[in-house]
């Protein structure tokens, strides 16, 4: 071979290796989070002592937007907590107001003129207005709902002395098939990006609501555009600024899943363009954690580069169908990892399902799949506009707590 050819080889196998390895993290998070288990009936940040002497103040933020229906089952929610140390913050962004009436004075409706039509701008204007010096702030969608020990939870990872704390989802409804697969993406996403990286003491992945941040730290962060994916510009702060972000899988948060095919496309539309969108941060946490020689950074910036998962799985299936060709063992090694990572995929759907009535969902991967794939054509549109998933689910947390 000439060394144009030998060149493009090489780069053939890193390719190869690369894509390899992401499909192939299901398995290690297994595996860590097996081996941590067999030394310690709690991970880590559980095992950590209080710190602080006294109890925290939250702010909670619920950002609304035209859905101001779905605000009162989340208000009922908060109202139900076991711990009271908190002032709510709703942000009835183009809302008719008419329906959010509180007797209650930790509730504090603000309604933003002009409307803003920016998950962003919501979440600052809350903070303009805070009525009070808060610890921390905790953001919530209009479609969420809090288990009653949500905030006290919470309350116990600050006074342990974390600055960052992820709760954990859970589905507040699986009656549609691609709610089950967006309920099954949830639990393999948060076994992998944050139960098993606690369990081997990492920081966990942040996600758009259901995060706790301390308030001096939050307003740090400045962006530069107000257009999806806040979570992805928020992480890439903290995970630099704090030793661990802490994940609370106590801390439950209910969330509503999609129910259509076009919802999932407006939802990956935009998760994906906001992958594209903080590329070059994600590559930042990981370049920072190479200078420091800091393991955690180095996963962590490993981890939110990979492509979503749709593209990295094609891939996977592209070399392994192209060695069945050209290197019959490469084919082997191909087709074991695929295996590989289809039974890490049921076990990890076992364990944080802790039933199998998803299993038969699975069946519809193809499908959700195809409908990320058109997804991906249209971050035109993303990058215009503000994309808002449309719920449907009006539930309180009574009647969810007695379904489980």
């Amino acid at each position: 071979m000439n060394l144009f050819t030998t060149i493009l080889y090489y780069l053939f196998l890193l390719v190869q290796l690369l894509v390899a390895l992401y499909v192939l993290v299901p398995l290690f998070s297994l595996a860590g989070y097996g081996i941590a288990k067999l030394f310690s009936a709690k991970p880590p940040a559980e095992r950590k002592p209080i710190v602080v002497d006294r109890n925290m103040e939250f702010a909670v933020i619920i950002t609304a937007h035209q859905e101001a229906e779905f605000v009162l089952p989340l208000v009922d929610s908060i109202l139900k907590q076991s711990y009271g140390g908190f002032q709510v913050y709703v942000v009835a962004d183009d809302c008719d107001t008419r329906l959010l009436t509180f007797s209650d004075p930790r509730i504090t409706v603000l309604e933003p003129q002009p409307a803003l039509h920016a998950k962003i701008k919501s979440i600052h204007y809350a903070l303009d207005h805070l009525e009070r010096k808060h610890d921390a702030v905790i953001i919530l969608d209009s479609d969420n709902l809090l288990h009653p020990r949500f905030l006290a939870v919470m309350n116990d990872y600050f006074r342990k002395g974390y600055k960052v704390v992820q709760c954990d989802f859970k589905p507040k409804n699986t009656d549609s098939v691609f709610a089950r697969m967006d309920a099954i993406g949830d639990m393999f996403n948060f076994f992998i990006e944050r139960q098993s990286r606690a369990w081997m003491g990492l920081s966990s992945a942040i996600w758009g609501s259901g995060v706790a941040v301390d308030l001096d730290l939050y307003r740090e962060v400045k962006y530069s555009s107000m257009l999806g994916g806040f979570d992805k510009k928020l992480q890439a702060h903290l995970v630099t600024s704090v030793p661990r972000i802490a994940f609370a899988e106590e801390a439950v948060l209910y969330d509503e899943k999609i129910s259509s095919g076009k919802s999932l496309e407006t939802q990956r539309t935009r998760w994906i363009n906001a992958y594209f969108k903080y590329f070059a941060e994600s590559w930042a946490i990981f370049l920072t954690g190479l200078k420091k020689f800091n393991l955690n950074l180095m996963y962590f910036g490993f981890s939110v580069l990979r492509p979503p998962l749709f593209i990295v799985l094609g891939a996977a299936f592209f070399f392994t169908a192209l060695n069945f060709f050209i290197d019959p063992l490469h084919f082997k090694i191909w087709a074991g990892i695929l295996l590989s990572f289809l039974l890490s995929f049921i076990a990890i759907v076992l364990i944080k399902g802790r039933s199998t009535k998803y299993l038969g969902a699975l069946c519809m991967i193809p499908v959700f799949a195809f409908r990320q794939a058109m997804a991906l054509l249209k971050l035109g549109k993303a990058r215009k506009s503000f994309l808002k998933t449309q719920h449907t689910k009006l539930i309180y947390i009574d009647e969810l707590l007695k379904q489980e």
